[in-house]
């Protein structure tokens, strides 16, 4: 079985503690593959490799930071079934998934952040004849940048391209749950031949790799994606010592279908925004709210098509609904089912753990669950799952479903379906969330600004907002 390894100064390495900890394919429940349990002294040299390389890297010009970006995303589309295979394996999502959706999103972060640095402009401001006013954008140092398992090379871009454009170094981290491709990644940077030091990755887990780039005194910023608990912990360390934190949390995310919609689109698009990846994408719909006048033909139809969801082998072409990513998570899930139950909610479909046959046997699978009749304000309902578990609930009046719709600590993400264009407009306005969809769902165009309100995290990333966090904003006034 392959030991992964660390990418520190453009070379892979052993972590210093000569120490691997188990990397579980979560399909079958069996150990593949062994991760680095590095901690402070890797990252203390990867850091050391990303300061030494800023110099050269900040410096560089644009076209040839852009060269870099591209010639890695042109090798991680080159090796897109390579890629999705180990992404599968990792965690647990339909291979068609990780081909159509993870891997080629992947190549277009690199893609688009190669390109969009080339068209990232400052301001100026004329005072008319007394002076004019100049806004440099300088790349503000090393960057530490921490993703999670749901989509991992799919998000760990997201943070790397927009960083390195900028002209930073990066200490990056995985999540220790799925680091394989990751660890790819690192290969396709020495192909690529990114300057030593540019890219440091180091694999270990939170509480030893995570907290020592958070709180290493001289890593000036971090860009997290995570849970919620532990953003809070992230900003309680990095915040007494002023570093600018991006922090991309979870979600609770309200999808609200009013009986004027499109009915057959909307049926098939929420089926897919409920249990994609196994409801483990932070842009689910985890709380359906339907016009009561359509609410039993909706129940009717929605678990009819849930059921009918193939719960499987994540390497089959025809698995919907793969294998939660570990063990504790399943746990996780599981147990919200049951408080479910206990809260009076009424078990429509799904609500089990399956069992497959053969080598599978072992792995971790649960139907998708559709659940009625519980309380808008119930943990169930108020809670983050991050599991193929949605509730419904009917409604009545646009006031009381935007009540319900905004009763949670979070505000990531939304779905709205109507006709009328003047609800739209009004409903995306009121309801708290950091992005509205209306008629669809993860329709993702990158340079709009990403990110959500509340617990669901601060700042944005994507666009040139990206940009803009990983750079320093400083004025240059000249008096005439």
């Amino acid at each position: 079985m392959i030991h992964i390894q660390n990418y520190i100064n453009g070379q892979l390495t052993s972590p210093n503690s000569q120490k691997y900890l188990d990397n579980i394919d979560p399909s079958i429940g069996k150990v593949y593959s062994f991760i680095p349990d590095s901690d402070n002294t890797d990252v203390e040299l990867a850091y050391s490799a990303a300061k030494a390389a800023f110099k050269e890297w900040s410096i560089l010009p644009k076209e040839k930071r852009s060269q870099y970006l591209l010639k890695i995303a042109a090798l991680i589309e080159q090796n897109i079934d390579k890629l999705a295979w180990a992404e599968s394996i990792d965690n647990g999502k339909p291979l068609k998934l990780a081909r159509t959706v993870d891997i080629p999103r992947a190549a277009a972060n690199f893609h688009f952040y190669g390109t969009g640095i080339l068209h990232y402009a400052s301001h100026a401001h004329s005072m008319e004849e007394t002076a004019i006013n100049y806004t440099l954008r300088q790349p503000m140092g090393v960057a530490g940048c921490i993703s999670p398992w749901n989509l991992p090379l799919y998000l760990f871009s997201w943070k790397i391209a927009p960083a390195l454009a900028a002209g930073c170094t990066v200490v990056a981290k995985p999540s220790e749950v799925t680091p394989m491709t990751a660890y790819l990644l690192s290969e396709i940077c020495m192909e690529a031949k990114l300057p030593a030091g540019v890219l440091n990755i180091v694999h270990g887990l939170g509480a030893k790799v995570g907290n020592a780039i958070v709180s290493h005194k001289d890593i000036p910023l971090i860009s997290f994606t995570g849970g919620t608990t532990t953003g809070k912990q992230i900003a309680s360390i990095a915040a007494p010592m002023f570093k600018k934190l991006s922090l991309e949390l979870g979600g609770k995310n309200p999808n609200i279908i009013f009986a004027d919609c499109d009915y057959e689109k909307m049926l098939s698009t929420t089926l897919h925004s409920s249990f994609a990846n196994q409801g483990q994408i932070c842009l689910c719909g985890s709380r359906i709210f339907i016009e009561r006048k359509i609410y039993e033909k909706f129940k009717s139809d929605f678990v009819a098509g849930t059921k009918e969801l193939v719960v499987g082998d994540p390497r089959h072409e025809k698995t919907k609904i793969g294998a939660i990513v570990s063990q504790p998570h399943f746990e996780k899930i599981l147990s919200y089912i049951e408080l479910a139950g206990k809260e009076n909610g009424k078990i429509l479909c799904g609500g089990k753990a399956v069992k497959l046959s053969g080598e599978l046997s072992q792995g971790y699978y649960i139907q998708p669950t559709v659940i009625e009749g519980l309380p808008f304000d119930c943990r169930t309902n108020q809670e983050e799952i991050f599991g193929p578990v949605v509730t419904l609930t009917p409604f009545d009046t646009e006031e009381e479903v935007l009540m319900m719709a905004n009763s949670t600590v979070y505000g990531l993400a939304s779905m709205l379906w109507t006709q009328d264009l003047t609800r739209a407009h009004r409903i995306a306005n009121n309801i708290h969330a950091g992005i509205v969809w209306i008629n669809c769902w993860l329709l993702r165009d990158l340079r709009t600004p990403f990110g959500g309100v509340k617990a669901s995290g601060v700042g944005r990333e994507g666009g040139f907002e990206a940009l803009d966090f990983f750079t320093e904003p400083k004025n240059v006034c000249i008096k005439l």
